[in-house]
């Protein structure tokens, strides 16, 4: 069932909690600039094919559909970066969205990217880029993060102008910081704002 009410959808994939800190805050900055923020993550993926999880997951954020992506005015993609990629679970998401490509259900809104590694060089740059790329298949216009952000040349473990990224340490300990914090709302706050203003714009012409 298709909603009303205009929301950016954050929707996530987090294996041990950075990444959906992130997307908290990106939620946070949505909610400042006056839009919903609506959070989902994915499943795993089952390590055999014959098993499958159920459609509710038993505690956490609810599941993505496609009535959730279909129904977004905005598009906050974040995912931990697994070789230099996104995830398992977020591309096997991705790769079962052909209907939503063929209806061009994304066309024209904006979607901003954000990651989470364990290690400085685990490849944060890349795993951002290679997210944009299913989502400009889609028609879909990145937002990225400017200069003009002040914690984005203070930040030295996250950041990037391609979206808000942090470095947990190879035991998972090293908490997001108030720069980067900062950063993810900033990117909310820019994405809620850029989809209030495309879901106004005159496609037709």
């Amino acid at each position: 069932m298709s909603q009303t009410t205009p929301c950016v959808l954050i929707l996530y994939y987090s294996r041990y909690g950075t990444t959906k800190t992130l997307a908290y805050s990106i939620a946070q900055g949505v909610e400042e600039a006056g839009m919903t923020a609506r959070i989902r993550t994915v499943p795993v993926v089952a390590p055999e094919t014959t098993s499958s999880k159920p459609a509710i997951p038993e505690e956490g954020d609810l599941y993505c559909t496609m009535d959730d992506l279909k129904d977004c005015t905005g598009l906050a993609l974040g995912s931990p970066t697994h070789f230099g990629n996104m995830a398992a679970p977020m591309k096997y998401f991705w790769d079962n969205t052909v209907t939503i490509w063929l209806a061009g259900n994304l066309q024209n809104k904006p979607a901003s990217v954000f990651t989470a590694t364990g290690s400085m060089h685990g490849g944060q740059e890349t795993t951002l880029l290679t997210m944009m790329l299913p989502l400009i298949h889609h028609g879909m216009m990145i937002v990225g993060i400017p200069y003009a952000e002040p914690a984005l040349n203070r930040t030295n473990r996250g950041g990037t102008p391609y979206g808000v990224s942090h470095v947990s340490g190879a035991a998972h300990d090293q908490p997001v910081s108030d720069d980067e914090r900062e950063l993810a709302v900033a990117q909310g706050r820019r994405l809620a704002i850029s989809a209030k203003a495309l879901a106004q714009a005159d496609w037709s012409r």
